[in-house]
């Protein structure tokens, strides 16, 4: 009785996944889920008006979708735009693996706070038309087209931030996204070199560099872009309730798939997660998912230890590691990144561990999680360290135009740390080579 249960729920469950991929039926359940809790949280009525005022939001660092439009409207904009995108990659890529499942809960996390269908679908139509100027096949360009939806808030704060007629400000605001999501992809390919690939947000570091550049033409030309954290109140209960189930969700498949044992999963310590490192194909989906519902725990149990709350801009903390699960993160490599973090800034004096912007430097700090897996845990703390100062100052550089500003700051960080390491590294071994003899 008790096997032909759980031959039954094994098979229910390669409904969604593969023995190496994510099946898009997956990404579609969840969007579903998350627009259904939307729908739950607020009435349709205040629901489509604060979805509407989403829409509207200039939404560049740090516009917290709850503040914005509401909870429910927040979680129906996160769900309107997974199933866009899983729609787009379901007609484009061969099949969903580790590097697109971060993708994909990337976007999903950073529409919390930042992203809608408006301002990110000029990136997918800019990377639709750089494939056919360089004759790329669409299908190796998904990934960069996703995650360079980082610079959506150019879109938002073109259309809505400038004071421009809609029938002007539309027209630029959806060109300017085109326009990036067309160069995006060959500056992002040569900056990896930059870091060695142990910056995992690398396209962030592109995204900063590029918001850079916008936000200084911008201020040459006087017009309005700024970029003020304001302090987020909004949050619930349910919200924290509603990520601890989906953790442990995640964490239960790959558990049953994996024939209820962690088998195989003590290598990922073997794994530095250095780019491009997909844990899909390198450990299987089973494992996979007891991670992204492990580093998932950790992240909310971080919060919650520091006396933070799940305000909107940090469940899309949350989700992105969840999502970098698959593609480098596990708990032997970010944990120190995080402690790291956390020392600093208790030594800072600058922002409380428990505010919104050092939350969100400890989730996203992990960014730089393939040094504490490649050099050491001591590698990791000095990492992080280094991270929670220097991310307070790249945001103004770009004025918020890059979601992704902890792989800006995170880019600078281990291309300045790992040149160092290196060397540290080589005469280690130098002395126990000799002292082998």
């Amino acid at each position: 009785m008790r096997n032909t249960i759980n031959n039954q729920l094994q098979r229910f469950l390669f409904l969604f996944f593969g023995e190496t991929e994510i099946k898009p039926l997956f990404f579609y359940t969840v969007a579903s889920i998350f627009i259904l809790f939307g729908l739950i949280m607020q009435s349709p009525s205040t629901l489509i008006s604060g979805y509407w005022t989403i829409l509207l939001s200039p939404s560049n660092l740090i516009t917290d979708y709850f503040e914005v439009g509401g909870i429910g409207a927040t979680f129906f904009n996160v769900g309107t735009l997974t199933l866009a995108n899983t729609f787009f990659i379901h007609r484009n890529a061969p099949k969903i693996t580790g590097p697109l499942l971060a993708a994909i809960l990337t976007v999903m996390g950073f529409s919390f706070f930042g992203k809608n269908l408006y301002n990110s679908i000029p990136f997918l139509i800019g990377t639709f038309l750089y494939s056919k100027y360089s004759d790329t096949p669409i299908a190796n360009l998904v990934l960069g087209a996703l995650f360079s939806s980082a610079l959506s808030p150019v879109v938002s704060l073109i259309t809505f931030g400038q004071g421009l007629p809609i029938y002007i400000g539309m027209p630029v605001g959806i060109v300017s996204g085109v326009i990036i999501g067309f160069v995006i992809h060959p500056v992002s390919s040569s900056f990896i070199r930059f870091h060695q690939g142990f910056n995992l947000y690398n396209t962030g570091f592109t995204a900063g560099v590029i918001g850079l550049l916008i936000a200084s033409i911008m201020r040459v030309f006087e017009l309005p872009v700024s970029y003020d954290i304001e302090i987020q109140q909004l949050f619930s209960p349910l919200v924290t309730s509603f990520f601890i189930i989906f953790s442990l969700v995640l964490f239960l498949c790959g558990f049953i798939l994996n024939d209820y044992s962690f088998k195989g999963y003590m290598k990922l310590r073997k794994s530095s997660g250095q780019l491009i490192s997909d844990i899909v194909i390198e450990f299987g989906t089973p494992i996979t998912l007891m991670n992204m519902g492990i580093l998932g725990l950790i992240a909310i149990t971080y919060v919650h230890i520091v006396g933070g709350q799940l305000e909107g801009a940090v469940v899309g903390g949350v989700l992105t590691v969840i999502g970098f699960a698959a593609f480098g993160k596990n708990p032997f490599n970010i944990i120190p990144i995080m402690v790291g973090i956390y020392l600093m800034q208790i030594a800072m004096h600058i922002d409380n561990p428990n505010t919104t912007s050092a939350l969100l430097a400890a989730l996203f700090g992990t960014t730089l999680a393939p040094i504490a897996g490649h050099y050491g845990w001591k590698a990791g703390l000095v990492a992080g360290a280094l991270h929670a100062a220097v991310v307070q100052n790249t945001g103004t550089a770009h004025a918020g135009l890059n979601l992704y500003n902890n792989g800006f700051s995170g880019g600078f960080v281990a291309a300045f740390l790992v040149p160092i390491l290196d060397v540290i590294k080589e005469r280690i071994n130098k002395h126990e080579r000799i002292r082998k003899g």
